[in-house]
Parts: structure tokens; C-alpha cells; sequence
């Protein structure tokens, strides 16, 4: 089954965030508690972690792109 992540809404004023680092590539597994990759706000620059335990199959942005709150940014397959 495929799980959506979404860009988090870090902040109750946060529009989008600059995508800084990907942790994680195509083809990678992917535990609970991963940094999948660190996103860069007005104020700070955040790591977002997994919640799902499977295989990362795809990726929708790369380094240096602005992405918008809520709006998908990966998929992992997981086993349930």
C-alpha cells in the first residue's frame, strides 16, 4: 500500500518552505523515525521524519524547490 507525505505545515503562518536536503533516494528503505528531508522556513530549518515504515517510490520535488504546505512530495510503499 502506498503512503502519501506532505510538505508539513510548520508554522499556523507557514505558505511553502525551501526543500533543503533530501535524505532519502528512490529505491531506499525507510523506517519510522527517518529524516526523509530538512525543509527551510523564515525562521529555521526543520527536519521531517517518517511516519511509515516501508520502500521511498517516488519523489516529486528535489533540493532547492519551494513546495507549498500540504502539497505531496513523496510516496513510500509499505508492507500493510
Amino acid at each position: 500500500m502506498k503512503k502519501i507525505i506532505k510538505m508539513p505545515k510548520l508554522s499556523s503562518n507557514m505558505e511553502s518552505g525551501l526543500l533543503v536536503s533530501l535524505n532519502k533516494e528512490i529505491g531506499d528503505a525507510v523506517k519510522k523515525g527517518d529524516v526523509l528531508f530538512e525543509v527551510e522556513t523564515e525562521k529555521v530549518v526543520s527536519e521531517v521524519e517518517s511516519e511509515e515504515e516501508g520502500t521511498l517510490v517516488n519523489l516529486y520535488f528535489k533540493e532547492g524547490d519551494n513546495v507549498k504546505a500540504d502539497e505531496i512530495m513523496a510516496e513510500i510503499e509499505t508492507t500493510e
